[in-house]
């Protein structure tokens, strides 16, 4: 049942963000395409989506100071990613960083050949600078968790066990709403698994989508915001989780009641970022996360856009989205700085 809204909330109930009416547009016009391929039972019209899902080409040559190039992973599950490759040296005497993006799109919808990703992926990597490899991951409803969870994990297995990238001392684990989820329950597995010479240095989790049984307060706030419509991060966990999950799944509510022991975390989750926006109807859950990564002991920078709406970052016009960047550049930096000191024993 939502709660009642009174005094501030009301104000910000009809309050608007300030977006130029291009990015209105588009907004719009992604909503409508995202609402019209979501079918009732379940499914998606992915022929009617992919009208409106550009994409964009590899470019063995670069555009705007980044190459692009698309590399196969495993062929029977058509799992790939497309490896940005930014053309102006590293900036020091050591080897350019690898950020590991996995994109957003509610677990359903999107690719990394996506031209909105396409282009973020493609500023990420020549301002930090840093290759970025984006996953192309198997989508739901078609391929529920942890099949995405599994892709990306498997990824971060072929590279630290291929030649793809030389130097894989600095990896960075990256994403965006869902793609942030991904990125999360990545980092998770990793540090059990055996990935060769993949080291993960850390996380970026921008507006990370995680859910519950109970409706956050910001999410019956600014549900009307765009992006935010809770029927619809309800109808994207049920097209994900597990037949018969809720909520609370551990997938969705990663320090709810469903998740896993705390000492889980006691060998070493990864210093983390997480970029909460002000018009984001996910926040709520976003601050919690943090809480939750810091009461087990990992060490979390909270990045804050109070004029941000959720997906701000494919937005260039918009000057948050090249903020971001920038903090994501500073973030990967001094995390280098830091892993390059000597331990004291």
């Amino acid at each position: 049942m939502a709660r009642s809204v009174e005094n501030g909330d009301s104000e910000m109930a009809t309050a608007r963000p300030p977006l130029p009416l291009k990015t209105r547009l588009i907004i719009a016009a992604i909503t409508a395409a995202t609402d019209a391929a979501c079918r009732r039972d379940g499914t998606v019209n992915r022929r009617l989506f992919n009208l409106f899902d550009r994409r964009t080409p590899p470019n063995p040559s670069p555009i705007d100071g980044v190459a692009t190039a698309d590399h196969t992973v495993d062929p029977s599950r058509d799992l790939w990613l497309r490896l940005f490759s930014p053309a102006s040296p590293a900036p020091g005497p050591g080897p350019l960083p690898l950020i590991v993006y996995f994109h957003g799109g509610g677990f359903t919808f999107h690719s990394a050949a996506s031209s909105p990703y396409d282009g973020f992926c493609r500023r990420l990597a020549r301002r930090v600078p840093a290759l970025v490899a984006s996953v192309e991951y198997r989508l739901a409803p078609e391929h529920r968790c942890p099949a995405s969870y599994d892709d990306g994990i498997d990824v971060l297995r072929w590279l630290g066990n291929g030649d793809l990238v030389p130097d894989l001392s600095a990896v960075f684990l990256a994403g965006d709403s869902a793609g942030g989820n991904i990125a999360h329950h990545v980092a998770r597995r990793a540090r059990r698994e055996a990935l060769g010479r993949a080291s993960v240095a850390g996380l970026v989790a921008i507006q990370p989508f995680f859910g519950g049984k109970v409706p956050s307060p910001s999410e019956e706030r600014l549900g009307g915001m765009p992006f935010g419509k809770l029927e619809r991060f309800e109808w994207m966990w049920r097209s994900f989780l597990p037949v018969g999950a809720d909520g609370d799944h551990e997938a969705a509510n990663v320090f709810g009641p469903g998740s896993a022991a705390a000492d889980d975390f006691e060998e070493g989750f990864p210093a983390t970022m997480v970029c909460v926006g002000g018009w984001d109807a996910l926040q709520d859950r976003q601050r919690w996360y943090c809480e939750g990564l810091k009461r087990n002991g990992v060490d979390v920078r909270v990045a804050e856009y109070p004029d941000a709406v959720h997906a701000f970052y494919v937005f260039p016009e918009l000057p948050d989205a090249h903020k971001l960047v920038d903090d994501i550049a500073d973030f990967v930096h001094r995390r280098m700085d830091e892993l390059s000191k000597p331990v004291d024993k």
